[in-house]
């Protein structure tokens, strides 16, 4: 929905063809989600089947322009909040939830990368922003603080596992034992 809703905005401020919406996505993305142009223009097949583009000027023309219903439609997605939705599967997530327990595998020492890797992905993102220029485009900023929040967090989060993966070592331990005396009894 967002591609669709983004292809929309920038057709609002006026006609483009498709290699220009995917230009002028990732310019309005700093290049951080990138665009296939195949993509553009299966897009704007449904958003014309839809009503909500049609072509701009003459046959041979491939340029698309929106609809009144388009304008509606991206008003819409404007004024309405997003609904929740259940999480994606975060593969962070699933590779801590594999590690645990997994022989051969240090579920302290995937933390410890994973965190490597995201602080240094918070510089990056934090030296993109100082270089930034905030009077020409409000949007990357925008982009690059969700980026850098959602970075923080993650970096939160993996100190948070690894606390956990602390406390719960001696639990661990304590089974492994108890299970080891069980198996040295039946024997």
């Amino acid at each position: 929905m967002s591609v669709s809703m983004s292809i929309l905005a920038i057709l609002d401020d006026g006609p483009a063809y498709g290699l220009q919406l995917k230009n002028d996505f990732e310019t309005r993305t700093g290049s951080i989600w990138p665009l296939n142009v195949g993509q553009v223009y299966t897009t704007l097949s449904r958003l014309e089947r839809d009503g909500l583009v049609r072509p701009a000027g003459n046959g041979d023309d491939k340029s698309y322009q929106i609809t009144r219903e388009g304008r509606a439609r991206l008003m819409a997605w404007f004024d309405e909040p997003l609904e929740a939705r259940s999480p994606g599967r975060d593969e962070l997530v699933l590779k801590l939830i594999m590690a645990v327990g997994r022989k051969g595998v240090s579920a302290g020492d995937v933390i410890q990368a994973e965190r490597k890797a995201a602080i240094r992905q918070l510089q990056d993102y934090t030296k993109l922003k100082r270089e930034a220029d905030a009077a020409a485009n409000l949007g990357w900023l925008f982009l690059l603080d969700s980026l850098i929040f959602q970075t923080e967090a993650r970096v939160r989060w993996l100190d948070a596992c690894e606390a956990r993966l602390r406390r719960a070592r001696p639990f661990t331990q304590r089974a492994r034992r108890a299970a080891s005396d069980r198996e040295e009894v039946r024997r």
